[in-house]
């Protein structure tokens, strides 16, 4: 039986807290959308046999972890990689749940995640496929992640502290420029450990705040200008903590990007996803045209290429096709 699963980006808006001086470090959140995606699909073989190499990787530890002998493994379509939509998360969790669904085996991603290097950090990729919708996660314990992260697989992933649907009017535009792509490997863990050791902990106080009643009370009440200008000033203030490893506030070109989205009246609010550098707007249905003329404006501002994208947000997981079940 062959299996084939879906696995869709997500845009991150920042973390909750970057200073050991809080009981708890990073806590994360962010947005399951509905496109681009992963697609992977995956069938029992006597051997392994998966033509991309990433995908290869995460095979050969799926089957080590389950004790099978093989599989035939591809990947259909992929996420554009290093530019802040989760790629890695979602072709991960996408090729462990193909393969393990081939094999009738429950696939158990939040368990197994971090033996793949993923929830380390960052919780919301790993929510956006159990159950997309828009995720803020509790983050790790403060006393147990230093700086120097642990060794794959000696964490948890972070548990959900809220998850909240998406309403089906607001749209998000996405901008991913022709650009160098985002800090990610041993790049990223280096930026992470000096942005720590400096992390101003008051700038998390801050952030809680705009989370608490900026942020949730714009969800509770589907007010989407709200939570467009809460997401801008969060991004805004983890770009703080971060100006000195990626030059500036936003990794540049994101940061040309973010201004011009802003003047735009069709979008709420903008911001740097992750590492960049694409860079995100929020905006609406009614306003979505509006919102890619301005994204595809803002490239040609900055003299670059890219992809412009209006999508919806996306309140369902990974999706799992031929067995019935979903991730």
């Amino acid at each position: 039986m062959s299996v084939r699963v879906v696995a869709h980006g997500r845009l991150h808006f920042g973390f909750v807290n970057l200073s050991l001086a809080h009981e708890r470090l990073y806590g994360s959140l962010g947005v399951a959308v509905d496109g681009p995606r992963t697609v992977v699909t995956a069938e029992q073989a006597g051997d392994l046999d998966c033509p991309n190499a990433t995908a290869r990787a995460h095979a050969r530890r799926t089957l080590d972890i389950l004790g099978l002998p093989g599989a035939r493994v591809r990947v259909e379509e992929s996420l554009p990689r290093h530019v802040g939509l989760g790629s890695g998360t979602q072709l991960a969790l996408a090729v462990l749940a193909a393969v393990a669904e081939a094999y009738d085996r429950d696939p158990r991603v939040r368990e197994r995640a971090p033996a793949f290097g993923r929830g380390g950090r960052s919780g919301v990729g790993v929510a956006a496929f159990e159950d997309g919708g828009f995720v803020l996660d509790a983050g790790h314990p403060a006393a147990e992640f230093t700086p120097d992260r642990p060794a794959d697989g000696e964490w948890t992933v972070p548990p959900v502290s809220v998850r909240r649907d998406i309403r089906d009017s607001w749209r998000f535009l996405l901008v991913v420029p022709d650009a160098p792509p985002g800090r990610h490997g041993d790049d990223e863990d280096t930026c992470m450990r000096d942005t720590i050791d400096a992390a101003d902990p008051g700038l998390a106080d801050e952030i809680a705040g705009a989370i608490t009643r900026r942020v949730l009370p714009a969800l509770a009440t589907a007010d989407h200008d709200a939570f467009g200008a809460a997401v801008d000033d969060i991004g805004r203030r983890n770009g703080e903590w971060y100006a000195d490893v990626q030059g500036g506030t936003y990794c540049p070109p994101a940061g040309d990007l973010v201004e011009h989205l802003r003047t735009s009246p069709a979008i709420a609010g903008a911001g740097q996803t992750s590492w960049g550098p694409a860079v995100y707007g929020i905006t609406s249905e009614k306003h979505a045209d509006a919102a890619r003329d301005a994204g595809e404006r803002a490239l040609d501002e900055i003299g670059l290429d890219g992809d412009v994208f209006v999508v919806e947000g996306r309140n369902e997981g990974g999706r799992v096709d031929g067995c019935g079940e979903r991730a």
